[in-house]
Parts: C-alpha cells; structure tokens; sequence
C-alpha cells in the first residue's frame, strides 16, 4: 500500500472502524460522531486530511481543463491538455475560436456539491475551523494545518489561472436560512488579491510544515520546501503577462531563489536519469510535489494511474495508444549539440532522418518508427507503425501521428500488469523548480543565474557542452531572448506533462499556435523492400532502412471545425467565462470582460 493519504474516506464516521484508533474507542460512545470527538485525536484528525488529500491532489494529464470545459470536446470524450497545444492533437471549441459560456461547466462551483472547487474549499475550511477550535497540541494542529492550507492555496490558483479574480471565503459559511444564503452572496475579490491570499496561506504553511518528513509512511506529504515551489510557480504566474503589465518579477525571483535554497537543504535534487525519474517512488529526490498511486487489482485501497495503460500502443497490453505527438513537437527537439534544427554546425538535420543526433530527451520522450522501446519486459522491442500495402503493421489499433509518448511509460510491467500500474505523477519536479528561478531571474535582469540553471537542466538531460561550455545555448542573450529561451526549455523538458498549454496562455502566446494545421507521418514500406523484411527488420540499421525502404508523407491531424483554418484562439480565452449557473446563484459576481460583464480580470 502507498502512503497515508489514498485513503477516500466517505464520512468521518467510517475512521471508528480502524483498530488503530483503540485509544479513542475504548473511552468514548461510538455511536456520537462528533466533531469534538475526530478533532481531539491526532490518528482522526489526520484520516480527515487524509480526505483533503484524496479530493485535492491532481491527476495525470492535469483533468481540470476537462472539468472546466465540460463541452468543448466535440469528440465527446477526455481530452489531455496537451491536445490543447502543438504537443499532441485534438479537436476541440478552445481550439477552433468557437467555445460559448455553455460550455463552462461546474468546476467553478454552480451548485451544491463537495466535489466542485468550492465544494472542496468548503471541506478544507471546516477542517481548518475544527482543528483551531480543537485541543490538539500546538505542534500538531500547526502541521495539520498547514497541509491544509497548502490545498485552499492550490485549489485557488486553480481558479484564478482560469478566471482572474474569484469569491475568496476563508471560512465556512453558515448554510442555514434566508439571512445565510444573503451572507453568501460574494463579489469577486480582484486578481491581486486572489493571489495575495494564496501567497498568505503558502507562507503560513511555510511556517508550520516540517522540512521534510522522514517515515516512508509519510511520503507524498507536503512539507516546506513544496510550499515554497507551489508559491514559486504561483508568482510566477502572477508576473507573467497574462495577469499584469507592471513588473512583478522581484517577488517571484525572492521565492524560487528560497524555493532552490530549502529543497536544497532537505535533499532534493535532479534525478540522475531523465526518463527513469518516474520509476523512482519513496525518496524520490526529484518529487517536491507528488500524487502516490497503488498497484493493485482488487482491495479496496487501489488507486491505479490509468495514464500509463492509456498512453502506451494498443498493441502493447491494453494500451489506448492516447498523447500522441505531433511532428510539430517531434521537430521542437533540438540536436545532440543544443542547437535547433537547421542551426546546428556539428549535426546535420534532414526529415527522412529525423531521429538522428537528437537531444537525449527525444528518444525518451517520443516514441517512433522502428526505435528501440522497452516495454512489457523486453528491452530489445523495436517498434513498427509503418503502412505496408495500404494498411498499417500495427495490431490493435495504430497511432494517427506516426509516433508515441513514451515518457513516464514503466517499461518493465508485463502486459497484465500495465492497466493497474501505480506510477506517481510528480506535479511539481525539481527541475521546474530551476526553470521557475531561471525565469525569475530573467524577469530581474539576472540573466547569468538564468544560464545556470538552463546549463543544469541542459546537463542532466546529456546535451554536450560545447566548447563554451554553454550547451547549445546562444551565448550573451538579451532578457527578451532569455525569457523565450526558457519557454523554449520548459516545452522539451516537461512536454506531455500538462505545462505547455498554461505557460503559452499566462505569457499571452497562445496566438503564436493561430493558423497551424497540426501535422503528423505516414510512413510507407517500399515495394523494393525485401521479401523477408518483417522478419529481419529488428536486426536491420535504421538509417539504412529508412535511407532505402521507407517513404515520409505528411497527414494533417485538424478535423471539422477547424480543418479548413488551422487553429483560432480568440484572446478572449486568456480568461474563461464565468459559468452563468454560479452568476444566476450568485448576483454579487460580474462577468469577465470580453464575455459580457465588466470584471477586469487583470487588476
């Protein structure tokens, strides 16, 4: 069993049947669950939070996008917010310029329940309230708290990356009659406000969370130093263009240089192995932010990742073949030098060779024909998605790109085992961690720690120095160059892992995407390839097999609405519509600019 926290605990009544508990149930009346009775012991207190965690903690392929815009898909079906970007494909009203306030759904918080973002923030205060008022000792309720604290800060920078400014209630409010309904009407707080009250809890967290904890049971917990990387990023967000014109940079700078500091100190570092980082649970160096998964078939405890089973191909277990790249990403790589394709003077870069020379971090994040991916315990597998007369070689199902994700895919897991895989989904890695100081120091002109840390990440992923020791980086950038350099980093070091769509939005970069018509490969075996092709072609050299069997034709991926005009965002998406069921609940909250109402979102 993973650690503590996936335990989803239905009604604080269901902790009375833990033998762990015997302290409280040999002295009090089971049959009165009360409030009094969980918040005066520490192991009911902590299964409560434990239901903070199970509710809070993001998912795989960052959902949120998909609870928010519960429409906009025309296919119908979950989207990865990488579709959302030149990273992978999908068709959808974000996309197309199309998206109506209908389609803003319920994460918002439209309606009675526990599991909107409200709902959620409701829960986490009345826990707050319960341990305040409770007789724990200091210590105890302090680190309680703070975790708590750490979720109402997460769940609002949720809100306000969508929305700008939203209700800020920071405590529960009272439910019952007329005069209480009135007391809930709220205005929206501003978008500086939003932040500034999520800045106040991440920093009364600070104070109260141990630096690290240190029983394995207590992996995944947060503690300081994943405090101080969710403040990083979220002043990041604040200072970026999307939410402010001003400069704003100091504040993120001084946060992720005491971010990189306390990590620092507790232990935390860039895992040695870019790939083999995911694989790596307790104790993992890497991890400031993580969300713990089971393996397991069939207690009631399992928790299993369903990222890895819906990613991998079809043909591989019961692979859903899903977070396809495109070749736009597939062509973002650089080459083994640093430098882009087309600028590199060591390397030369041709189309039907596209794997060759490569960033490290292209073999491990994407997956194409004929290259060498272990999977199912074989790690000699070679893959083959090529078309051999007219129809593709593929079993199972075939990839619409021409290629796979393959990052985070557990290359051991046999084929039985990969729909109950329990892979950890790190949200914040260290590694952004250095990007968010980088980006920081950019902002305040300390363009020489902003090197540093882009060497660093540059060194781990096997970029060769260079005589300049510079790792492909061009040297004396200006700030502007810098700031682009970065946003050029972050798309190759975290691709498929749910960031790209968000740093595009808060740098106002999405209308950089407007016109593109996502492409993918068809690749074609020759009719002069040899007779006993498919059973030599694992022994064969690539580069002659590609030189001399395979055709490369381009397929564009857009489907209606937006094939005739390639992708449209409209500006206006820079803030999502306020879902008019929680206007129609609530007549104090305005409309955002551009959907109709007067609300400023960037105040």
């Amino acid at each position: 069993m993973k650690p503590f926290h996936y335990i989803a605990l239905a009604t604080i009544g269901s902790a009375f049947g833990l033998s762990s508990c015997e302290k409280v149930l040999d002295k009090e009346n089971l049959g009165q669950s009360t409030t009094e009775l969980v918040f005066k012991d520490s192991t009911l207190a902590n299964l409560n939070l434990s239901f903070i965690y199970n509710q809070n903690l993001p998912e795989w392929g960052d959902p949120i996008i998909n609870a928010t815009i519960n429409t906009a898909n025309n296919n119908a079906s979950n989207f990865n917010v990488a579709g959302l970007t030149d990273e992978a494909y999908s068709s959808n009203r974000l996309l197309a310029g199309t998206l109506l306030v209908s389609d803003v759904g319920g994460e918002f918080g439209t309606g009675l329940s526990a599991t909107n973002n409200y709902g959620k923030i409701r829960t986490i205060n009345m826990f707050l309230s319960n341990v305040r008022n409770g007789p724990l000792p200091a210590g105890t309720k302090g680190r309680l708290r703070g975790q708590a604290q750490f979720f109402r800060a997460w769940r609002y920078f949720e809100l306000v990356r969508q929305y700008g400014g939203v209700p800020l209630v920071m405590s529960p409010l009272n439910g019952v009659g007329p005069e209480a309904r009135d007391l809930t009407y709220l205005p929206r707080n501003t978008t500086a406000e939003t932040f500034a009250a999520i800045v106040a809890d991440l920093d009364s967290a600070f104070q109260t969370l141990p630096p690290k904890w240190t029983a394995n049971a207590d992996w995944g917990r947060v503690n300081k130093g994943t405090a101080l990387a969710l403040k990083g990023r979220v002043l990041v967000y604040a200072a970026s263009p999307q939410f402010t014109t001003t400069d704003k940079w100091q504040a993120a700078y001084d946060a992720n240089v005491q971010a990189k500091a306390t990590l620092l100190a507790n232990g935390y570092r860039l895992h040695t192995s870019f790939d083999q980082l995911w694989f790596q649970e307790v104790g993992n160096p890497e991890a400031v932010f993580v969300t713990s998964y089971n393996t397991a078939t069939g207690d009631q405890l399992k928790r299993n990742n369903q990222y890895d089973n819906s990613t991998r191909p079809a043909a591989n277990g019961t692979g859903g073949g899903q977070n396809q790249p495109t070749w736009e990403m597939v062509q973002a790589f650089p080459m083994l030098d640093g430098k882009k394709r087309n600028e590199s003077t060591k390397y030369a870069y041709t189309d039907q060779l596209f794997y060759k020379n490569r960033d490290p971090r292209f073999d491990k994040t994407i997956a194409y024909n004929g290259s060498t991916w272990p999977l199912n315990g074989n790690t000699g597998y070679r893959l083959w998605t090529y078309i051999r007369n007219g129809s593709t070689v593929e079993t199972g199902g075939s990839t619409n790109t021409g290629f796979y994700t393959r990052k985070a895919i557990n290359p051991t897991a046999s084929a039985s085992e990969v729909q109950y895989l329990g892979t950890d989904w790190i949200e914040i890695r260290y590694a952004e961690v250095l990007l968010n100081l980088a980006e920081s120091a950019c902002g305040v002109n300390k363009l020489n720690e902003a090197y540093t840390e882009l060497k660093a990440i540059r060194l781990r992923a096997g970029i060769e120095p260079g005589a300049d020791q510079l790792y492909g980086l061009k040297p004396n950038m200006t700030r502007t160059e810098m700031f682009d350099a970065i946003l050029y980093e972050r798309q190759l070091e975290l691709a498929f892992e749910g960031k790209r769509f968000w740093d595009l939005r808060r740098w106002r970069k999405m209308e950089s995407l407007n016109g593109l018509k996502r492409t993918g490969k068809t690749i074609t075996l020759s009719t002069t390839a040899p007779a006993d092709f498919a059973t030599t072609r694992d022994t064969r050299n690539l580069d002659d097999v590609y030189t001399n069997y395979f055709t490369i034709t381009s397929k564009t991926l857009e489907t209606t609405p937006i094939s005739t005009t390639g992708i449209k965002w409209d500006a206006n998406y820079y803030f999502f519509p306020i879902p008019q069921a929680a206007i129609d609940n609530d007549p104090q909250i305005q409309q955002n600019k551009g959907w109709g109402g007067s609300f400023d979102p960037m105040m």
